[in-house]
């Protein structure tokens, strides 16, 4: 029935139970998941375009991430122009079968784009579209608390805990990504904000 399941995220903690619901229902069909970030344009555009781009790579990567413990097959893909119009656009060409958005986005301004793109998207859109939201509350809202996991998570596992980091540590769809630099690699160990649990990843190619 569902042969392909897109998931849009922004990387904001609101897509934290779209990622789950989306791996959940692929999961029981067979489904290969899409995960799709936009780097915004035109009338939607972002400010901070600069960190627009790094932002959508981390987003899709933690979809990837959990697709790939979950055992589902995945694809990720980063688009430029108007939310709402790329995303229809890539599940008109990928023959998708269900679209699953959160309904709430990041704080402020972005928070407001993000429900209009999901009401656009459910408004204009062919495919199904199924819309959730965030209710559980954030345990680790700390950046310092989140790399203090993760070393933990390092030494557990037989690295070096004081290991350095390569960039701060940053928070997306309820998770805290940590990047930190071992002697012959580089691994991102993903803290999740509301569980705290931890998975040491590396990062995609």
């Amino acid at each position: 029935m569902y042969q392909d399941v897109l998931i849009p995220t922004d990387g904001s903690d609101g897509t934290r139970r779209s990622i789950e619901h989306g791996l959940a229902i692929a999961d029981q069909f067979g489904a290969t998941v899409h995960a799709l970030s936009i780097v915004p344009e035109g009338p939607l555009g972002t400010l901070e375009a600069e960190e627009a781009t790094p932002a959508a790579h981390r987003a899709v990567e933690r979809v990837q991430l959990e697709a790939e413990a979950a055992g589902v097959d995945v694809v990720t893909a980063v688009e430029h122009g108007v939310p709402h119009e790329e995303i229809l656009d890539y599940t008109d060409a990928h023959d998708i079968d269900m679209v699953i958005m959160g309904t709430q986005g990041r704080t402020g301004l972005d928070r407001v784009l993000m429900g209009s793109v999901t009401e656009r998207v459910v408004r204009m859109s062919d495919t199904p579209v199924v819309t959730v939201r965030l209710t559980e509350d954030l345990r680790i809202e700390d950046a310092d608390e989140a790399e203090r996991l993760a070393r933990d998570a390092l030494e557990a596992e037989g690295y070096d805990r004081e290991a350095p980091l390569t960039e701060q540590p940053h928070r997306t769809s309820a998770s805290w990504i940590v990047p930190v630099e071992l002697a012959d690699e580089r691994v991102h160990v993903h803290v999740d904000a509301v569980s705290r649990e931890t998975r040491v990843a590396r990062p995609p190619q």
